[in-house]
């Protein structure tokens, strides 16, 4: 069938959709009438061949292949920026599309003007197929929309589009970790990783640490002492999880140590999932002192030794402190052959 002939069917069925729909308040039907405007030439056969291209891929987005939902708004916003860039189509064609579209497939979401101008904003962001559909179709449309009303940069947009997929992120906890800036925390903090572990190892346990820390959960309220500090993180133990990251497991508050005959209490203990390893928090309610990192690391010994299994590697130890003077630290850990970061 010749596509003037497609073209001309799909006009007539338009036509005949619109004599017979209303919108519904109650009870009572009201006639809506479609705004009067003068289709380019070439646009009904430019919607036939998009019908074919959602009809194509319908079936997969169906299955809640999300892969092929994203892939499907990618294509559609590239089309649309094609035709607004070579025909000069103006901003009012996205309006008759999105009713066009869900008179044709009145099953499918997603059709609405203002979701079809997010994918030609998308398509415009990532001109790049292949980087859509090897990251960015990983995760949901609604994460894609986060990154694209939150984000500037496609350096910033893939960085929280890898985290977002390897962690596992809702699109709230996107959303959180976005407006906290992580990318400009995540691997800051201070440390003697490349001195203390083998290359592997170190170069992931720089990734899990950030700094700063941020704990705004814990109010106003300016903790004076540790155990002031220790006690609202375990009162929002869940958001403490989260600033922390991926991986850390929680295994206890103030975990008992006999050393020597005598009493020691370790601030928190953590076990990270991925790193195979515990982890000890000490926090100090006040700025940093060069002498902090020597009874932390007499607590990673004594895990190392009581607690661990032979299958986990070594135990790493982050201090937290109010502030740090950067040489101080940068000294201070260099005096020492367990791993510590400071944040």
């Amino acid at each position: 069938m010749a596509k003037n002939s497609i073209a001309k069917k799909i006009s007539e069925k338009i036509s005949s959709t619109r004599k017979h729909r209303g919108r519904i308040d109650g009870d009572v039907m009201f006639p809506v009438a479609l705004p009067s405007l003068e289709l380019p030439d070439d646009y009904l056969p430019w919607l036939t061949d998009l019908k074919k291209r959602i009809q194509h891929e319908r079936l997969r987005v169906v299955l809640a292949s999300n892969a092929a939902m994203v892939s499907l708004y990618w294509d559609i916003g590239q089309r649309i920026l094609e035709k607004q860039n070579s025909h000069g189509w103006g901003a009012k064609i996205i309006d008759r599309l999105a009713t066009d579209l869900r008179e044709i497939f009145p099953e499918m979401k997603g059709f609405s003007p203002r979701n079809l101008k997010y994918m030609r904003a998308f398509a415009l962001a990532w001109p790049d197929r292949q980087i859509v559909q090897e990251v960015l179709a990983q995760l949901t449309w609604y994460h894609n929309l986060a990154l694209l009303e939150k984000l500037k940069t496609p350096k910033d947009w893939l960085w929280y589009a890898h985290k977002a997929f390897e962690h596992g992120w809702s699109r709230n906890i996107l959303a959180i970790q976005i407006d906290t800036k992580a990318h400009l925390r995540f691997g800051k903090a201070q440390n003697n990783f490349p001195a203390t572990l083998p290359t592997p190892d170190s170069d992931m346990a720089v990734q899990i640490f950030k700094d700063p820390y941020l704990f705004d959960f814990l109010g106003t309220a300016d903790p004076r002492r540790e155990s002031e500090l220790e006690r609202g993180l375990m009162m929002h133990l869940q958001k403490f999880l989260l600033e922390l990251g991926q991986g850390f497991a929680f295994v206890g508050q103030q975990v008992h140590l006999e050393l020597g005959g005598k009493d020691y209490y370790l601030d928190l203990l953590f076990y990270h999932l991925k790193l195979r390893c515990y982890i000890v928090i000490e926090l100090k309610a006040r700025d940093f002192e060069p002498g902090d990192g020597a009874k932390l690391g007499m607590y990673m010994h004594a895990v190392d030794k009581l607690l661990c299994h032979p299958s986990d590697k070594p135990t790493l130890g982050l201090l937290l402190v109010r502030e740090k003077n950067r040489l101080l630290v940068e000294y201070a850990l260099g005096d020492t052959k367990r791993p510590i970061s400071v944040a």
